[in-house]
């Protein structure tokens, strides 16, 4: 008797081993993708052994995240804290502008923003004086009297200043090329260089970040740009290209395209240029 219940508790835990199995194969899914690119002008090429990655996010989501804990600082605080006047502080602020050398800088300045500012006022004495302005106005004070005869210096310098003033009103073509004087000293170049650096940390530890925590699984294409993935669990996917190209003629693309699996279907997707994020004529010759 006790060997028969034996025999009867083994055959009942491997019919629940086999029910439970068989459902896991029928709540299991697949996946059925073809990757191909349209070149200009040419027919749709096959995306041949590419790397496709299944994520549990968002690629754009997860670079977003990354990008958020790498900020560049607000415009403000990063002209605060660059090593120029006061003054041309509060004019790149109030111009909402970090570009000095920009071909329409002369239609922004004003004769008071050269004069009051130490920076404007070198570059357009360096790019008028000399001979190359005729009639360009020139200082009588000198920085050697600013401590023995202060008064006598502030006096000259003032007349300088309004005689300087009517001359830029008189002649405003001799604001021009003063962007010239101003390349060695541009924020704009820091700016851009700052933020070329952020760009190239975010591209690097995004793609890491989503394979170390959203990765449900990746996949190559094979010569016909076709890949496939049994047993994938219900849920919703992006399949992605991380940062990653695909070529094809003259065409780059990225995809991060969103995908919802359910249980026991074969879900089938065409990645194209339609469904890039990006997508950009190659620069390669």
């Amino acid at each position: 008797m006790r060997r028969a219940t034996v025999v009867s508790l083994v055959m009942l835990a491997g019919m629940v081993c086999f029910a439970q199995t068989a459902r896991a194969q029928n709540s299991a899914a697949s996946l059925d993708i073809t990757a191909r690119i349209t070149p200009t002008a040419a027919q749709p090429e096959p995306v041949r052994q590419f790397t496709l990655y299944i994520l549990t996010r968002s690629y754009a989501e997860i670079a977003k995240d990354v990008e958020s804990g790498d900020p560049v600082p607000p415009r403000d605080e990063f002209i605060e804290g660059l090593k120029i006047s006061p003054e041309l502080k509060k004019w790149l602020k109030d111009h909402d502008t970090l570009d000095l050398t920009a071909p329409d800088l002369d239609k922004q300045l004003k004769a008071d923003d050269i004069i009051h500012t130490p920076e404007f006022l070198m570059a357009y004495e360096h790019s008028n004086s000399g001979g190359v302005t005729n009639g360009f106005p020139k200082p009588k004070f000198k920085e050697s009297e600013k401590t023995e005869h202060p008064d006598k210096y502030e006096k000259d310098k003032q007349a300088y200043y309004a005689t300087l003033r009517k001359f830029i009103i008189a002649n405003p073509g001799t604001v021009s090329g003063m962007e010239l004087e101003l390349d060695t000293l541009n924020p704009q170049r820091k700016w851009a260089q700052m933020l070329s650096n952020q760009k190239k940390r975010v591209q690097k530890l995004a793609p890491e970040v989503a394979q170390t925590k959203y990765l449900a699984a990746k996949v190559q294409t094979d010569l016909e740009g076709h890949a496939f993935l049994r047993e994938l669990a219900p849920g919703n996917y992006w399949i992605s290209s991380l940062n990653l190209d695909a070529n094809a003629g003259d065409a780059r693309v990225r995809w991060n395209v969103p995908v919802t699996i359910q249980a026991g279907q074969s879900f089938r997707i065409e990645l194209t240029n339609l469904n890039a994020t990006d997508t950009m004529a190659s620069s390669a010759p």
